[in-house]
């Protein structure tokens, strides 16, 4: 009997949950997987009565993340926050699929493991193909597991107070030096395969700009990009390192703005730090003069790096 999986999404990212579903299809063929969403209601139905009925018979729910899901009154506020009481309750296993770059971890899906990969936004993959077959293959080990309720906090853990006020659902905790240790080798590894993708991506951009990544070790990486369009000052390097100890390293990630840098040279560096509820980078990132210090996802310290690094080749996206 398959599971019931019941999927929210804001209607603006309606054609990325029609791909979802083509992505699904293997689930539902081999009996695994029957996957609803509000195209099921029909003219005269009870919206609310329908979507209510819906939750109680999912063992599923898969929430399409974005900053209009996050803005959405009904997916949000009634949809989630209900899906909050059922996990609660042991009835309901959440997960997430990150769309696009948006505020979540500042919400409950901060609590538990998102898809993609690292949280990495379907919009930010080379191939979304790719992003998507990895959200699958995260929705297939779940459909393995029976639900689990969500973390024991009491009243705030139902996401709702007695009146029926929404309330942001936050677990502390403490971090190791594992944790971190694991997390910052996470972080390596998403922006070494970030720069990778791009530096392909841009190498195929345009006959007059040429781009090179190349791994030197299991801990560093190596990037050059050439604009030929420019007479002087079009070309760009860069070498990325994870720190492994020595009294000569900077941050548990670091950067110079050389090809084949030596360890021990830093333009700017990337430290694993933690607050009350997450790991985070604090980054300090030089770009055009400036320097940053602040929290930062692994996916934003590698798109801000990327962008700072291409800038002085005369490289900007838009």
């Amino acid at each position: 009997m398959p599971n019931n999986a019941f999927i929210s999404y804001a209607h603006a990212d309606e054609k990325r949950l029609e791909r979802l579903h083509k992505h699904l299809v293997m689930l539902r063929r081999d009996g695994s997987l029957q996957a609803w969403s509000d195209h099921a209601i029909i003219p005269g139905d009870n919206v609310g009565q329908t979507i209510s009925a819906a939750l109680a018979q999912s063992s599923l729910f898969i929430a399409l993340v974005s900053p209009d899901y996050l803005a959405s009154n009904y997916c949000y506020e009634k949809e989630f926050q209900r899906a909050l009481q059922l996990q609660a309750e042991g009835r309901l296993r959440i997960l997430a699929v990150i769309l696009e770059p948006c505020d979540w971890l500042n919400s409950p899906f901060s609590q538990i493991l998102v898809l993609p990969k690292d949280g990495k936004p379907v919009s930010e993959w080379t191939n979304e193909n790719t992003a998507y077959l990895n959200a699958v293959e995260g929705i297939r080990r779940a459909l393995a597991a029976t639900p689990s309720p969500g973390p024991d906090v009491g009243a705030e853990g139902t996401g709702v107070t007695a009146l029926g006020t929404a309330r942001r659902v936050r677990v502390k905790q403490q971090f190791d030096a594992i944790q971190k240790a694991e997390y910052a080798e996470a972080a390596f590894r998403t922006i070494q395969t970030y720069f990778q993708n791009a530096c392909a991506e841009l190498h195929e951009a345009s006959d007059q700009i040429r781009a090179r990544f190349e791994l030197m070790g299991p801990n560093a990486f190596t990037c050059t990009v050439v604009n030929r369009a420019l007479m002087r000052n079009g070309e760009a390097h860069i070498t990325v390192r994870q720190a492994r100890g020595g009294r000569m390293q900077v941050g548990d990630l670091s950067f110079v703005y050389q090809p084949h840098a030596e360890a021990g040279t830093s333009n700017g560096w990337m430290s694993v730090e933690a607050d009350d509820y997450n790991l985070f980078l604090n980054a300090m990132i030089d770009g055009l003069g400036r320097s940053r210090d602040e929290k930062v996802t692994p996916e934003q310290a590698a798109e801000r790096l990327w962008n700072n690094f291409v800038t002085q080749a005369g490289i900007e996206y838009e």
